[in-house]
């Protein structure tokens, strides 16, 4: 007697299938109730594949183990809700660390019983070998995250990252929330990324209401955006070279982060600009006094970047510590679906503003630069020419951006439905998806940061090159301790 067919896990294995054959790229991976799914872009396609999986039984079969991204967001939904995924590589925990007073908070699991058990880093054999441990508390003001290296001298070997330090239990506090609750929850997911986890929970609530933001919030949406992307680049341009030890340039780097911060707060009230985008537009409009504000910004980077870029380019003992650092093969930058600044720096052509047009960015003009050395300093260069673009944007916005209301008032719904968004931040594609109930409220949220896919590359990047130099490929990396671990 066969098999009676199941339609859902024959879609789920071909999916893996055109991940592992590298047709498709995993967009994100997460559990909801009695479920789990996946979002992945088929290569050629302008829209993203949605899958669902029943798992009744608390199983699904393992996307990891045909397609190594998917590994960690596997034993977070593990984690998180007890689910877990059959013939999966590593069944390790990711964001538990034995320390909730529940295993599976989303899942009501049992009690922990016990002391936490000691967490098993991979192994590395070899003559002269020796272990680095690092945080997870470090030096600064800095989020916590350990790292562990294997060494042979000064050259590593393998590194190995543990996070999860600053899990908030957002996914939790998701459930259950009204729209605007859940709006103020996303802007405080990773501090610098406050704008893209609004834009991108705004636009999944949007989707999945069926409404429309106006086309003056729209505009503004992608001015706050494109503001949060200078100073980002700002800071982190200043911060990788303070790394090398060059403070010249992180002291030039960090005035100009700081009169974007303040023509921000100008602008929009807000330096980091939270609590400005909503389901159904903006909460703060534009003031003349605001626009002023921000074509002198404008005018001032224009003046200052060209003399820190030469600045950085003309500084030798700067190049030998970033040119051919912490190299990124371009086949790996692929695999991951790695976005942002790390992605294109190693050659992967993909921002979400183009490669899934959103207003306003499908009515503007703009390049999206692109390099292959991925070392370094093309994440260094990639940054330069981003803020340039970024300057053409804001330029584009000032003079187009039309009169009429900032917001539109969300009608009320009685039926279940569900939105995803994707959303070009600082670092890469942010992505959310949505289910809302009968009640209004968020039924699940699932909201991922770039950096899922771009941490587990971080550990490839550093191999073979000496110890000292993690700190030029971390800041380089810059990727969210807080928004991978929720």
């Amino acid at each position: 007697m066969t098999e009676p067919r199941d339609p859902a896990a024959e879609d789920w294995t071909r999916a893996a299938q055109r991940l592992a054959a590298g047709q498709a790229t995993l967009v994100s991976l997460w559990g909801d109730v009695g479920c789990v799914r996946m979002a992945l872009h088929d290569h050629g396609r302008a829209d993203l594949t949605m899958l669902t999986l029943p798992c009744a039984d608390g199983a699904f079969p393992s996307v990891g183990a045909v397609h190594p991204p998917a590994i960690r967001l596997e034993r977070a939904i593990d984690d998180l809700l007890g689910y877990r995924a059959t013939g999966a590589p590593d069944a390790r925990p990711w964001l538990d660390h034995g320390r909730w007073p529940i295993r599976a908070p989303l899942g009501a699991a049992p009690a922990h019983e016990g002391p936490a058990e000691r967490y098993a880093f991979l192994a590395a054999e070899g003559p002269g070998l020796h272990q680095i441990p690092v945080g997870p508390v470090h030096a600064g003001i800095i989020e916590p995250g350990h790292f562990r290296f294997h060494a042979s001298g000064e050259t590593v070997v393998r590194l190995e990252a543990r996070l999860g330090y600053v899990h908030k239990g957002v996914n939790t506090l998701m459930r259950g929330a009204t729209l605007e609750r859940g709006a103020l929850l996303a802007a405080r997911i990773s501090g610098d990324s406050t704008v893209a986890y609004q834009f991108a929970f705004a636009r999944a609530a949007e989707a999945a209401l069926g409404a429309r933001a106006p086309v003056r919030a729209c505009f503004l949406r992608g001015m706050l955006a494109e503001l949060e992307r200078l100073a980002n680049h700002f800071g982190d341009i200043g911060a990788i070279c303070n790394d090398a030890s060059f403070s010249l340039m992180h002291a030039h780097c960090g005035i100009m982060r700081e009169r974007v911060l303040r023509a921000c707060a100008a602008a929009f009230g807000h330096r980091l600009m939270m609590d400005t985008i909503l389901p159904g537009g903006v909460a703060v409009d534009l003031t003349p006094s605001g626009r002023e504000a921000i074509r002198a910004l404008i005018a001032n980077i224009r003046e200052v970047l060209p003399r820190l870029a030469t600045l950085y380019d003309n500084t030798a003992s700067l190049q030998d510590r970033t040119v051919r650092t912490g190299m990124l093969r371009t086949a790996l930058a692929f695999e991951y679906g790695c976005g942002g600044y790390i992605g294109r720096a190693s050659g992967r052509d993909f921002d979400a503003r183009r490669g899934f047009p959103y207003s306003p960015y499908d009515e503007l003009r703009f390049e999206v630069p692109l390099l292959t050395q991925g070392d370094v300093n093309a994440r260094v260069w990639i940054r330069i020419r981003e803020v340039e673009q970024s300057l053409e944007i804001l330029d584009q916005i000032l003079a187009r951006l039309p009169s009429g209301p900032a917001r539109a008032e969300i009608a009320a719904h009685s039926r279940e439905c569900e939105g995803h968004a994707l959303v070009e931040g600082f670092r890469g594609d942010v992505f959310v998806a949505l289910r809302l109930t009968t009640e209004g409220t968020i039924g699940n949220a699932h909201l991922r940061d770039p950096s899922w896919f771009q941490w587990p590359l971080l550990e490839a990047v550093i191999e073979r090159n000496i110890v000292a130099d993690f700190p030029l490929c971390n800041k380089s990396f810059n990727c969210s301790y807080s928004g991978h671990d929720l």
